[in-house]
């Protein structure tokens, strides 16, 4: 789907009452007219890709042209998908199973299938890791997940809970190095890292690292925060910021610094998800999920669709620039 068919499938599906509501919600945010902020979101639209949900998220009313360019849209981020995706070999990535087999030397922790493990097979999991993660094989955001004590159940009724909720790949708990522990201490704090894989080589185009917030998942829609990486040094150069619009100079838990904060094994996590993203080379963009143990980094999933909504939000910008650029960068050298 090209441009203009892409804003024709955006005009057809658009739910009227949530963009009243984007337009009289930027009304408040910046005191522009209605109508106008109507008309800037509709050509925001037509020339950038971006819905009405991007004109809100990204800011564009106190945007110019120029730095608009720079905004890495919905309409921009699906054809990067399409481009670079192929669909038959998504399942690749997406199915939780299917990804724990293709990367199983990337993890580097313990997991059982349980649509192939024997009762022993489980019985001899849950007595080495007495706690332990069940996940969906499919699923986004963390939802669906679960962490286990299985000391909660009677041995019989553990596989039946599993099974009852599609609870299928178990996983050995994370454990996270010191540094990274000590910034949020209640969950596996991950760098979402995206790739791009084209002609044999994978490059690194743009880095984030999600934070827990009190919770047992980081994820930005579940109740966490983000904020960029350098992708070259690993150091956080701003505020990150949750999905209610908060910024955290620190972390309003721990009291540690955000903003400066460094990524240990940095260049370790590089070469963890240069070496991934040649295993399914047909899927050429991703967003990798890494956690940093107390040993090494090592994957936590990889996204075939990874989200755009963290890429260049306002607080995140210098000098309104968005992050297309580095897309841009990768795919032309």
């Amino acid at each position: 789907m090209g441009k203009l068919g892409y804003i024709a499938k955006r005009i057809l599906g658009i739910n009227v009452r949530n963009m009243l509501d984007k337009i009289n919600e930027v009304h408040i945010r910046s005191g522009k007219s209605r109508v106008y902020i109507f008309f800037d979101m509709t050509g925001c639209a037509v020339r950038y890709q971006a819905g009405y949900t991007d004109y809100a998220l990204f800011e564009m009313y106190n945007l110019n042209s120029a730095q608009r360019k720079t905004v890495v849209t919905r309409g921009i981020n699906n054809s990067f998908i399409k481009r670079f995706n192929d669909p038959a070999y998504t399942e690749e990535i997406n199915d939780k199973l299917k990804f724990a087999y293709n990367f199983s030397e990337y993890l580097r922790r313990d997991w059982l299938d349980l649509t192939k493990a024997s009762d022993e097979e489980l019985t001899g999991f849950i007595h080495k890791h007495p706690v332990f993660m069940a996940k969906p094989v499919r699923g986004m955001c963390g939802k669906g997940i679960e962490k286990i004590r299985s000391a909660d159940f009677e041995a019989e009724k553990l596989r039946e809970y599993l099974t009852d909720r599609e609870l299928m790949l178990l996983e050995e708990c994370v454990i996270q190095h010191p540094v990274m522990n000590k910034l949020h201490p209640h969950c596996v704090n991950t760098c979402r890292v995206v790739t791009l894989h084209r002609s044999g080589v994978t490059k690194v185009v743009v880095a984030y690292l999600r934070i827990g917030n009190g919770r047992f998942v980081d994820n930005f829609n579940s109740g966490g925060m983000v904020v960029p990486i350098n992708e070259q040094t690993g150091e956080i150069n701003y505020p990150a910021l949750d999905k209610a619009g908060n910024l955290y100079e620190k972390h309003p838990l721990t009291g540690v610094s955000i903003k400066g904060f460094r990524i240990p094994m940095w260049e370790e996590v590089l070469s963890l998800v240069i070496k991934a993203g040649s295993v399914v080379p047909q899927v050429g963009l991703v967003g990798w999920d890494v956690a940093i143990s107390e040993n090494c980094p090592l994957l936590i999933e990889g996204n075939n669709f990874p989200g755009h909504d963290i890429y260049g939000l306002p607080p995140h910008r210098t000098d309104g620039v968005g992050v297309l650029p580095k897309f841009i960068e990768a795919i032309e050298e």
